[in-house]
């Protein structure tokens, strides 16, 4: 009963996560920069820091609980994670949400699953390391045939079909960028493991072991929002656009925020039910180790749901969407997988 509600929970967040991006449409006279900026400062700052405090206990500091150790290793996994998290940005913006989703985060999945393994001495050719090895493997191939259904599509469409799903539609260019994104990314789940010694600390402290590991997403976005302001701000300045931000009055400012503050509420959701679910599946040590590549895998399938549903597929063959559903049947499968065992 606890793996089903720790990877219900997890499922919650993803779904979070999946539809963040779709808020996007909503955000109106600023361009990209400015939204991702705006957005950021509510996925990366305003929703962590309020977790990390509510994780606190009575009668303990933030500031003294982040001082447990790793702290700074946690920010620079971050800084790294922020490139990984600005070019996964770019990567909707080439492919589209669901086939940019679909190749960053499966990429992320690996590496975020299998570097924390390496880096402890875990061995992944015999026994436990060998079966999250195998693991990671069913998602790498459900993303693959996902990542082929994205080329049948390109394929398929013309030029003006890939321009009303995508604006700014580049299958080379984004797969490129995707790719980065995911092997970038991956530095989330090494910056969640260098806090280890805080997530320690503020249990000891008294703090529930479902929130325990909130202060240490803080630090790890806090990284993330350093990369990602830096370049918002440098676009802003090439291309002249910081002056959005106060050009935009009245109504259209409100709507703006409210939907850059409930992108980044959604986003955060994917790391905070992710720290909840994890508690539920410490008795099946696989299985927690895994969670990583499951959080990815949700976030793969929600996000083609949704591509589904604003008409990204659209045109683009019988073919091409039963490979679609195929990689989506082998994703679904790698999350179960590891519990088969």
């Amino acid at each position: 009963m606890d793996t089903f509600l720790g990877l219900l929970i997890i499922a919650v967040g993803s779904f979070g996560q999946s539809s963040s991006y779709v808020p996007i449409r909503r955000v109106k006279q600023w361009s990209w920069e400015s939204f991702w900026l705006v957005q950021g400062i509510f996925a990366w700052l305003a929703f962590p820091l309020a977790g990390a405090l509510a994780a606190v206990p009575s009668g303990s500091s933030l500031f003294a609980l982040l001082g447990a150790g790793g702290a700074l290793k946690a920010v620079v996994y971050g800084a790294l994670w922020g490139v990984g998290g600005l070019t996964f940005g770019l990567s909707m913006r080439y492919l589209g949400v669901a086939l940019g989703q679909s190749v960053s985060l499966g990429t992320c999945a690996a590496f975020g699953t299998l570097l924390p393994a390496l880096f402890a001495g875990e061995d992944l050719l015999h026994g436990d390391g060998l079966l999250l090895l195998l693991g990671v493997c069913v998602t790498l191939a459900g993303i693959a045939v996902i990542g082929y259904a994205g080329s049948l599509r390109a394929r398929n469409m013309s030029e003006e079909e890939k321009r009303a799903a995508v604006r700014d539609f580049a299958l080379t260019k984004g797969l490129l960028v995707a790719l980065l994104a995911g092997v970038m990314s991956a530095c989330f789940a090494l910056g969640l493991d260098a806090g280890a010694p805080i997530r320690a600390a503020v249990q000891t402290a008294g703090a529930d072991a479902l929130v325990a590991g909130l202060p240490v997403i803080l630090l790890v976005t806090f990284g993330g929002f350093l990369t990602n302001a830096a370049y918002c701000l440098r676009e802003n300045r090439k291309n002249r656009t910081g002056g959005e931000y106060l050009a935009v009055k009245g109504r259209r400012l409100t709507v703006n925020l409210l939907f850059c503050a409930l992108a980044g509420g959604l986003w955060y959701s994917q790391f905070f039910g992710l720290e909840m679910g994890r508690s539920f599946l410490s008795g099946t040590p696989v299985l927690l180790a895994f969670s990583w590549s499951i959080l990815m895998s949700l976030n793969v399938l929600f996000s083609n749901f949704w591509g589904i549903a604003l008409k990204e597929w659209k045109g683009s063959g019988a073919q091409a969407v039963s490979m679609l559903v195929l990689g989506l049947a082998i994703l679904l499968f790698s999350i179960f997988f590891p519990s088969l065992f």
